[in-house]
């Protein structure tokens, strides 16, 4: 688990060399991670949005203004306001867009670029997809939950995934956001409405640029739209980036066909999941929100700061920023929902990887070895899991995950395909985190049959003796045979 959402880490350890590191490490523009309370990497115009070479990483107004030319200074200045001009939410989701997009056009590390995606690999898609979903007709008893099979770019995912990724984050942003604005004393917030204001839109666009970062940078790495384990893309729509599976195929030595196939069957599996399992999303967007709320800000060290803030010495804010100063405190509400969320998300995870693999299995050669790799990204802190962290504080546990996977396996031996899926009818009847501890406690224990239950309340409700009773008859009123 992860507990520094946005950037708001630990305070950065100290270099071999003391000072002298420090300031090269800032020279550098390093330290895109917690040290870098903002993530404030760079604008549009300003190149590198704070990847590596990038300029100023730990330096918002080096970032923005430290590579411009003249002729770019114009734009920056337009940049910087908009920013301030913002008056939406705690997310300035413009921005965000803006700077995701921009960092997919840039291309990832190893030099691929985006690409529009062609009608062959559109066709090669849903013609994977569609034999996916026939393979797992005999793996599952869900139904297939993709209405269409659709081939993204990475931009597109980017376009396609946002409205997600603002559900997810406005939560936790908010908190954040609301801790800025009220870290002047009281009687002075009246007189300092405009700097307020100001520092709200900051905030935004703070937000705004380090969720379109690193939504950029996982448009580079991702598969398709359920890479972590939550639908990220529109209902009953499979989705897969031909060119990020190309790049994740390159050194496997597995035919593409058959890695194309077989991330199709994890599409596919999470598609079916989420589609027949309709509480199941609200599950887990509630979660997030639940942690959310369990957030708090030490204020406190913020107001310290801007009391005894020089003017004349701005590295001092930028200094604090960086010891931690929005580390959120552990709340008995924000450890619940975090569990509840890890363990909810191993669920989901465990069983599709189950499900895949009793569908590839008898079917692909290559489906132990591709399983593993997958399983290896996960377990090294893969980009996914890494930016999920980074958005909402949370961290996948791969142990968990294959806890859960096996608990699954088990499940399907002991109770049949029926009997495991039928578990998710109700999330009550789902396996806790320590059945994920003793998976065979959990197997073998004896399981209330609820559909045994609903037939004994619905013959309950049809005898005389227990429906709603007439009503008592009038004691002033006579029978009209006794007049």
């Amino acid at each position: 688990m992860s507990d520094t959402p946005f950037g708001f880490g630990l305070p950065p350890e100290e270099p071999e060399d003391g000072d002298e590191g420090k300031k090269k490490d800032q020279q550098s523009g390093g330290g895109q991670g917690p040290a870098n309370p903002f993530g404030f990497g760079g604008l549009p115009g300003a190149g590198g949005f704070g990847g590596p070479g990038g300029p100023g990483g730990d330096n918002p107004l080096a970032a923005m203004f430290g590579s411009l030319n003249p002729t770019d200074l114009g734009a920056a200045f337009q940049q910087l306001g908009q920013m301030l001009s913002y008056e939406g939410g705690p997310v300035n989701w413009d921005m965000a867009k803006q700077i995701a997009r921009q960092t997919v056009s840039q291309g990832t590390a190893d030099g691929t670029k985006d690409a529009s995606v062609g009608p062959a690999e559109r066709t090669a898609v849903q013609e994977a997809v569609r034999l996916a979903d026939l393979w797992l007709d005999d793996a599952t008893s869900l139904p297939s939950g993709a209405g269409s099979a659709v081939a993204w770019s990475r931009a597109e995912w980017v376009e396609a995934t946002l409205p997600a990724w603002k559900e997810l984050v406005d939560p936790v942003a908010e908190r954040v956001g609301a801790a800025m604005g009220d870290v002047l004393p009281e009687e002075m917030q009246a007189m300092a409405g405009p700097l307020i204001g100001m520092m709200r839109s900051m905030g935004g666009a703070m937000f705004g640029t380090q969720i379109g970062q690193a939504v950029g940078v996982l448009a580079g790495e991702v598969v398709g739209s359920t890479d972590i384990g939550l639908p990220l893309g529109p209902a009953d729509k499979a989705a897969l980036l031909p060119v990020n599976i190309e790049a994740f195929g390159k050194d496997l030595g597995v035919g593409k066909d058959e890695v194309r196939l077989y991330l199709a069957l994890r599409e596919a599996a999470h598609q079916r999941l989420f589609a027949h399992v309709p509480w199941l999303r609200s599950h887990l967007f509630g979660a997030v929100d639940g942690y959310a709320r369990g957030i708090k800000v030490d204020t406190a060290k913020l107001e310290d700061v801007v009391g005894q803030f020089d003017p004349q010495n701005p590295e001092q804010l930028q200094d604090a920023l960086q010891q931690g100063m929005f580390q959120p405190e552990d709340t008995p509400e924000q450890k619940a929902a975090l569990a509840r969320l890890e363990t909810a998300l191993a669920l989901v995870e465990g069983w599709v990887d189950a499900v895949v693999h009793a569908a590839a299995k008898p079917r692909l050669s290559s489906a132990d070895a591709l399983r593993e790799t997958l399983r290896r990204r996960r377990a090294s802190g893969g980009p996914a899991e890494q930016t999920f962290a980074t958005l909402i504080g949370l961290e996948l546990r791969p142990r968990r995950l294959r806890d859960a996977s096996r608990l699954w396996a088990s499940l399907t031996d002991a109770r049949g395909v029926d009997g495991r899926d039928a578990l998710w009818a109700h999330p009550d009847m789902l396996p806790t985190a320590s059945d994920l501890d003793d998976p065979d406690g959990f197997v073998h224990r004896e399981q209330l049959d609820f559909s045994e239950l609903d037939k004994m309340l619905g013959e309950a409700a049809d005898k005389p003796d227990l429906k709603k009773p007439d009503p008592k008859p009038d004691p002033e009123k006579k029978d009209d045979d006794t007049e």
